[in-house]
Formats: structure tokens, sequence, C-alpha cells
């Protein structure tokens, strides 16, 4: 053996199905912010890797957060339903969040909410991305909050991506003290026009 053989590191192989770390992380972060269930096949082509690998790791990650592999459990869990997953907090903590959630009702709205809502209100049913565009900044964590206190709700999915769209509750029309959305001022005609918004929406994108 020469001399540059010995100094050489020697690095063990690693198996095939073995994911690097970074992309854990990307995979926990994208599963932090998401609303609804994410099919892996999706989270595999976002991260550029197997479908097959990101299954297993998904897999191993629900384990972790339950506490199955040697860990503490976690107040999160990681569930596959309705054919992708999704982050949702633990069954034990069901008491303290419903506490959390009926709190935070008596807060007062944020400016962000308020403009948000008014823009689901006037244009729904509507979809994030054309809330986004109208607003000119992301509204994920707004629109999380508004569903959390039920002012909006779901409203099936748009015919031409399948995005999620959202209109108001009649808990909302109950908190404005209205009978109808027909009794919303005239405010609309202010607001652009949704054939205009797939540009926009684009943009941010």
């Amino acid at each position: 053996m020469t001399d540059a053989e010995q100094e050489a590191p020697r690095y063990e192989a690693v198996p095939d199905d073995v994911m690097p770390r970074e992309h854990l992380a990307a995979l926990e972060a994208i599963l932090m912010v998401v609303d609804e269930p994410v099919p892996a096949a999706q989270l595999a082509s976002v991260l550029g890797l197997p479908t097959g690998q990101v299954a297993e790791l998904l897999t191993e990650l629900a384990a972790d957060y339950a506490g199955e592999r040697g860990g503490r459990p976690r107040g999160f869990e990681l569930r596959e339903l309705a054919g992708g997953w999704r982050v949702y907090s633990a069954p034990t903590y069901a008491d303290v969040v419903g506490r959390f959630v009926v709190d935070g009702q008596t807060a007062r709205l944020t400016q962000a909410s308020l403009e948000t809502l008014a823009v689901i209100a006037y244009r729904q049913p509507v979809t994030r991305g054309r809330v986004a565009a109208i607003r000119g900044v992301n509204v994920d964590g707004v629109v999380r909050t508004l569903l959390a206190r039920g002012l909006i709700e779901e409203a099936g999915h748009d015919d031409d991506g399948g995005a999620v769209l959202y209109r108001t509750s009649s808990y909302f029309l109950e908190r404005m003290g209205l009978g109808s959305l027909g009794d919303l001022p005239p405010l609309a005609p202010y607001l652009p026009d949704l054939d205009t918004l797939d540009d926009l929406e684009g943009d941010l994108r």
C-alpha cells in the first residue's frame, strides 16, 4: 500500500435508499406549511427524488413524531389521509388546542386578516393564489387563521388548477350582522377583475 493510499480517507458506502439530511429538512419544511394532505408523488416531484424514497421517509417521520423510534412523543403527528400527508396536532392535546382556538376567536383580527377577509367576501369563491395576487403578499397564514376562527370555509376546487376555493361562512354573516352576502356594501367594483389575476398570480410564484 502506498503512502497516498494510507493517507486517503475511507468512506463507507451509502445505500441508495438513504435520504440526504438536507432533503429531510426540506421535506419537513414543506409539511409545516401545507394546509391539506399532499401526495408523496407531489412531494417527490418538488424534491427531485423518487416517490418510493419519499414515501419511506414519510413513514419514518411519522414513527419518529409518535416516539416509536426511541425519541419522545411530539405534540404533533404526521398522518396519511385522503391520499396525502399532513402534520396534525396530537389527539392527546385536543383539549388544550381547542381552548387555544376558542381564545383566539375572541381576539381582534389583524389588518392583514381584515383585508384578506374582505377580498374573499367580495370575490368568493376564490383561491388563495388569487387573494395573494390582489393583496400582493402571501396569505397562507392569514387564511389558516380565518379558517380556524370559522369566518371562511372551503368551497370545492378550482376547475383549472384544482386549487382549493374559499368562501365566507354563515358565522361570518352572523358576526357582521348581515342577512346575506347581498347586504355587503358595494365595494367589489374597486377590486381587480378575476380575469386579470392569472398574470399577477404567476408573478408571485
